[in-house]
């Protein structure tokens, strides 16, 4: 049946929900359409408001809103306003990292990505975590296992810039070794007292002030001006002599200048080029860009290759004081003296490094050594340079290889280059080592130390007294080293100190270390992927010395773990240098993260074992027997502690290190004391870090029989104690 034209009107207006209203029976006309709302974020609230420093905190966001409407959420955190302190890291998911030194709260916000007008905060106090017991703390005075040499207290670049508030900072610390060395000594000419910046400034040579900042003395080269300083404050230098082969010929040169390759990929502004061509430039490819090659080295630098060993009927006076190592020794005798007198305090130079890092010759002096070291060059040429020095000084010793880099330590950078670009289809330092092969398939420094021992020998004289590596073994977070880093949240601070154990601990690993894996090892693996290898760097270090050339010495005079303007840093520093004397290293000089004026707490590190009362008083200098025990296992982690007995007196000094953020009480142990007295307790803690503060005086419970002399003590979250117990 045909419908009135009006119910098609009636059904469409229904269809979209309008309705007629009908006026005193007359016409009727549409409303304004209910368009339904869309969705809408109405409130965000977040969670939790509270974390304890030291821990990390997952926090919520509860996103309320009408519609299909998104939970997405943006993270953000502030510290309260003012505050100097920060707040700790958020990640994008909200995982919190507190900070330390911390503010009293922190304000976290969660900001809606569909609505950035609405969002919800939190304010969040941070509480340190309660008072604990820590672990059993032993220190046995019966037991001296090693005396501790003083010249692990050492420093590279000890006063950098050479300003009255460096110099203030690092009074304190009162060190006893300082090195010259580092890039900028490579290629240091004593002559006309000019050096070469290398690859880490435009390959510019200018005034000899490298090595250690010091600033120029009219009249007096920089390194003679470093070895006058060193005297006048008692300390022992460390030069470094090259044995690269070349030597800086001017204060102005450079070795890549605008002039001659143009389109390189940055300049100085004087026109000195990086030595790379930019993508695209000068037949470059490389996204990274690309080396330039074939330039000549003599625009900068004078060829003055290492000496070749003599036969033994051939070595004299002559001989070395024609070699340019043994013209700057015989220079430095002439001048300041022998470096280690029988009688007396020596003013020459003590020891000399041969040379500075030659993993990375080939890159960082690419403009006058394009290709990689190899055995014979690093291990002949350290022969011929120790014999010249100890030829001019009998008196001085010798560190070497000071070699840096995990593969350098046992691979040829020759080698490491040619597993890098040949050694299919692994391409690992370890795939195609041609060089070692060719050396009988030895470590190249247990090669070193072999052919140094073969040497004495040879020559009836002792030529190398320090094996020496750089042991940049600090651990990484956010897939970043921490070492010349801030301190970071905790995060960064806990990897900080816990990587202090790549130098001792069979147990700790490092995904950067894995095993050497040359084919005759015991755990050789063809596998692309290695196993990873404890570094245990300090003994083993110990245990090529016993296999390969015992007698000799172990250094370590470049290393560095960070965070060295805060508590943080001089707590891992503090903990290296117990570390390095518990160990028995015998040489550390520590190379700075900024000028000593900017790294107060890590000079304090240095002043607890060498100037804790302000009087130059001193750790002991006899390593004891000393645990962290915790459940039955080493708790390091949590407390750190050195014992040593102090010749002078016979006071034990107990250096305790508590690694957490909240304050820990312990009785300890101090066996086979005879304690005359109280305790004297000096503390380092974020409570003040311009000084070492002396606490009050701690009894001492003295032991009978088998039972040991206790004390009991607080110690402070992140703090350094020292503790010296007098004896009789």
């Amino acid at each position: 049946m045909r419908k009135p034209w009006w119910f098609a009107l009636v059904a469409v207006e229904a269809g979209l929900g309008v309705a007629f209203t009908a006026c005193g029976g007359g016409s009727s006309s549409p409303t304004a359409p209910v368009v339904p709302a869309g969705p809408t974020i109405t409130s965000i609230t977040v969670t939790p408001n509270t974390a304890t420093i030291g821990a990390q905190v997952q926090f919520a966001a509860t996103v309320a809103g009408t519609g299909s409407f998104s939970s997405g959420v943006t993270w953000s955190i502030a510290a309260p306003a003012g505050s100097a302190l920060s707040p700790g890291t958020l990640s994008a998911t909200g995982l919190y990292t507190t900070p330390y030194p911390a503010p009293a709260t922190v304000t976290i916000t969660a900001t809606s990505t569909q609505d950035t007008t609405k969002s919800g905060s939190a304010t969040v106090t941070l509480s340190a975590p309660p008072t604990a017991s820590g672990p059993t703390l032993t220190v046995d005075a019966g037991t001296q296992t090693h005396a501790i040499s003083p010249y692990i207290y050492g420093m590279n670049a000890y006063l950098l810039d050479g300003t009255a508030a460096d110099a203030t900072a690092v009074a304190p610390a009162h060190i006893t070794v300082d090195r010259w060395g580092g890039d900028s000594t490579e290629r240091y000419n004593y002559k006309l007292d000019v050096t070469n910046s290398i690859a880490d400034y435009y390959f510019e040579n200018s005034p000899g002030t490298g090595g250690d900042g010091w600033l120029t003395v009219s009249g007096t080269t920089a390194f003679d001006a470093l070895v006058d300083s060193n005297n006048a404050n008692g300390i022992k230098t460390l030069g470094t002599v090259p044995v690269l082969g070349w030597v800086a010929k001017d204060s102005t040169s450079c070795s890549f200048p605008q002039s001659t390759y143009p389109n390189q990929a940055s300049y100085a502004p004087n026109g000195c080029g990086n030595g790379k061509y930019a993508n695209g430039m000068g037949g470059c490819t490389n996204a990274n860009g690309c080396n330039i090659t074939g330039n000549d080295p003599t625009v900068t630098s004078i060829s003055e290759p290492a000496p070749v060993p003599p036969l033994p009927a051939n070595v004299n006076l002559a001989w070395a004081s024609g070699t340019w190592a043994g013209s700057w020794v015989n220079y430095l005798v002439n001048k300041f003296g022998p470096g280690n007198p029988s009688v007396g305090n020596g003013t020459g130079v003590s020891i000399y490094d041969l040379d500075n890092e030659p993993t990375w010759w080939d890159s960082n002096d690419l403009d006058v050594h394009p290709v990689p070291f190899t055995y014979d060059e690093v291990t002949n040429g350290g022969i011929g340079t120790a014999l010249a020095i100890k030829t001019e000084d009998p008196t001085a010793q010798v560190s070497g290889p000071v070699i840096d880099f995990w593969w350098a330590y046992f691979y040829s950078k020759k080698d490491i280059e040619s597993g890098w670009g040949s050694g299919g289809p692994c391409y690992q330092a370890w795939s195609n080592p041609v060089d070692r092969t060719a050396h009988g398939g030895t470590p190249l420094v247990e090669y070193y130390l072999q052919q140094f021992a073969q040497a004495q020998t040879t020559y009836g004289i002792r030529l190398l007294d320090y094996v020496d590596l750089h042991t940049y073994f600090a651990g990484t977070y956010n897939s970043n080293s921490v070492a010349f880093t801030t301190a970071g949240d905790t995060g960064a601070q806990q990897v900080r100190l816990n990587s202090t154990r790549a130098l001792w601990d069979p147990s700790y690993t490092d995904p950067n270390y894995p095993q050497p894996n040359y084919t005759t090892d015991a755990n050789f693996t063809a596998n692309c992927t290695t196993p990873l290898q404890a570094p245990q760097l300090i003994p083993m270090m110990r245990n090529w010395v016993a296999k390969d050339y015992p007698g000799t010495k172990l250094a370590i005079d470049e290393y560095n773990w960070g965070g060295m303007e805060s508590i943080n840093g001089a707590l891992a520093q503090a903990d290296i240098l117990g570390i390095f004397g518990r160990e028995g290293l015998d040489l550390g000089t520590m190379w700075p993260t900024s000028d000593p004026s900017g790294q107060v707490p890590g000079m304090m590190a240095f002043a607890m074992y060498r100037n804790y009362d302000g009087n130059n008083s001193t750790f002991g200098d006899t390593a004891l027997a000393s645990t962290s025990m915790a459940s039955g296992a080493d708790a390091e982690g949590t407390l750190a502690v050195y014992g040593a007995l102090r010749s002078s007196d016979k006071a034990v000094t107990i250096m305790v290190i508590n690694k957490t953020y909240g304050d820990l009480t312990e009785t300890l142990s101090v066996a086979n004391a005879n304690p005359t007295g109280q305790a004297q307790s000096y503390l380092y803690s974020n409570a003040n870090l311009a000084a070492i503060v002396k606490q009050a005086n701690i009894a001492v419970t003295a032991g009978a029989g088998v039972n040991p002399s206790t004390l009991s003590t607080t110690f402070p979250a992140q703090s350094i104690t020292l503790l010296v117990v007098p004896q009789r």
